[in-house]
């Protein structure tokens, strides 16, 4: 059921359903605490401007209170050097690299001929011929409870009726893969006006299907780029690998030698060769949930970009589990019993995703948060901490972890649409509400899993409702192989009109914003038609 049906429908619900903030109470102690340095010293500063201005009255007694600043200076050397020193250090903390902006972003959206409903999925499961009927009945469950919504998109070779399986070949990913980073890269260049003789740097990541030559090399012959491009091209890295890649391609642009240039970042899955046809449960899984998509963004180092920038990047944090043998291996790519490849994910990836965020957030934490909520989650944990030194166990349980409240450092959240669990369970732990989860249901819903490109789908539907205003901070959080958690937070350099997205492209929410959000089922039927013979 659709609860809007139209913009201005859409729009009043964004007004009136938004996050709901801290209380009053709270709000007031954040605005103390964030303005405590202010409120200290505005009077001393007050008070000392006072005194000065009754003092010296002329400029002789000016120069008479300067020559016994000097004095004193010197009599007192040390303290004046160790003086110098700290201001020399504070300001050298301060100096921070050259800023990295984006300048626009794009999504590839598949043409109607690649769409799947549930039915469809089922139906060419069937006729594949090669799952036991636990299988399909397994597919058929995961299906009903995945989320996702009856227009997702899967490429050519998986929908040919029956299927072909000398589709799923080389060939064919190869058409897959260019169709939708060429896709992709096309709309940003024609969203920007940037020349391709101008990208100095260039990162493409794809996990799952990485030809000779590979796909960096493929975007570098199509457009004709520079001989002297820093091209990389990044494998196996799983769902977070796009935020790898935008981490890489801000360090580039930091470098001395890439000045004024600006980084282009692909990041996409490639599906034809990784449909999983054997009967293994945890393989299954990716099958079902994963769909065709991809993403272009266009980064900038240029001070003269920034006044036609959407955004500022200002962290980017990664952390990585892969020393743990768990974590390492709860989402793996091997070989089952009948010699099928396919991507096995463990009954320990939640769990090992939950330590993985939880590292992430303690390194970010510190980063985004307000004084005011780090000062509440210090005062807990010393609290607990005390308790447990005395002994009373029944106040370290009465005293509560507290959980940082990361609403009050960002206004958008984009989680990685990985799948229903990995969403219900970010929303539970992080305490967030419908209005900040909803972008990621709705990707999931409309588009699938799109690996590691989805939190682009994600940041694009933000826009096209037209949420997006400058100051606003963005956060970017994304799960992938290996395990890693990786963190990407932007401020709004400007507002973002729907309109004006409408007109320039890339953006594939903006023909149908209007009919979203849509409700989620928990459990939608699926109805399996026999395959054809």
């Amino acid at each position: 059921m659709t609860r809007s049906s139209s913009t201005e429908t859409a729009t009043s619900n964004d007004d009136n359903g938004r996050r709901h903030g801290p209380g009053r109470l709270k709000r007031i102690y954040h605005l103390v605490v964030s303005n405590a340095l202010y409120l200290l010293f505005a009077p001393a500063a007050a008070a000392l401007a006072r005194h000065l201005s009754h003092s010296i009255t002329s400029p002789s007694e000016l120069s008479t209170a300067i020559a016994t600043l000097r004095s004193a200076a010197t009599d007192n050397l040390p303290l004046s050097i160790v003086l110098l020193i700290a201001i020399f250090v504070f300001f050298l903390q301060r100096r921070r690299p050259p800023p990295v902006y984006l300048l626009d972003f794009a999504c590839y959206k598949p043409g109607p001929e690649h769409v799947v409903t549930h039915e469809t999925f089922m139906r060419q499961s069937a006729a594949a011929g090669v799952f036991t009927a636990d299988s399909l009945a397994f597919q058929q469950k995961v299906l009903q409870r995945s989320g996702l919504g009856q227009r997702t998109y899967s490429p050519r070779a998986m929908l040919t009726s029956p299927p072909i399986t000398k589709l799923l070949n080389m060939a064919e990913a190869r058409a897959e893969a260019e169709s939708v980073m060429f896709g992709a890269i096309d709309a940003l260049l024609a969203k920007t006006g940037v020349s391709t003789g101008d990208i100095g740097v260039l990162v493409v990541n794809c996990s799952l299907f990485n030809p000779t030559p590979s796909h960096s090399s493929a975007i570098v012959n199509r457009y004709k780029l520079r001989q002297d491009v820093a091209s990389y091209n990044l494998g196996g890295m799983g769902c977070s690998a796009g935020l790898i890649s935008i981490d890489l391609a801000k360090k580039l642009l930091q470098a001395v030698e890439h000045r004024r240039k600006y980084a282009l970042v692909v990041s996409m899955e490639v599906m034809t060769l990784n449909w999983y046809r054997g009967n293994n449960r945890s393989m299954l899984m990716t099958s079902c949930l994963f769909r065709m998509g991809g993403a272009a963004v266009l980064l900038t180092n240029r001070g003269g970009d920034r006044r036609r920038a959407k955004y500022e990047l200002l962290h980017t944090v990664r952390t990585h589990h892969g020393a743990d043998d768990v974590a390492h291996r709860c989402v793996f790519q091997e070989e089952d019993g009948e010699g099928f490849v396919g991507v096995a994910l463990s009954k320990d990836l939640m769990a090992v995703a939950g330590e993985a965020l939880k590292a992430n957030l303690t390194a970010l934490g510190p980063l985004v948060l307000p004084f005011s909520e780090q000062l509440l989650f210090a005062a807990s944990l010393i609290a607990r901490k005390a308790a447990a030194a005395i002994g009373w166990r029944s106040l370290v349980e009465m005293i509560k972890p507290y959980v940082p409240d990361f609403k009050t450092a960002f206004e958008h959240v984009c989680i990685h649409a990985g799948g229903r669990a990995v969403l219900d369970a970010m929303e539970r732990s992080l305490e967030l509400g419908e209005w900040h989860m909803e972008p990621s249901r709705m990707t999931l819903y409309r588009f699938g899993n799109t690996s590691s490109s989805s939190l682009w789908y994600e940041l694009a539907y933000t826009e096209a409702k037209g949420r997006v205003r400058r100051g606003h901070r963005v956060w970017q959080v994304g799960f992938g192989s290996g395990f890693k958690c990786n963190s990407a937070v932007w401020r709004a350099l400007r507002n973002v009109d729907p309109a004006a997205e409408e007109k320039k492209g890339g953006n594939p929410w903006v023909e149908e914003i209007h009919l979203f959000p849509v409700e989620v089922p928990k459990v939608e039927s699926v109805v399996v038609v026999p395959a054809e013979k």
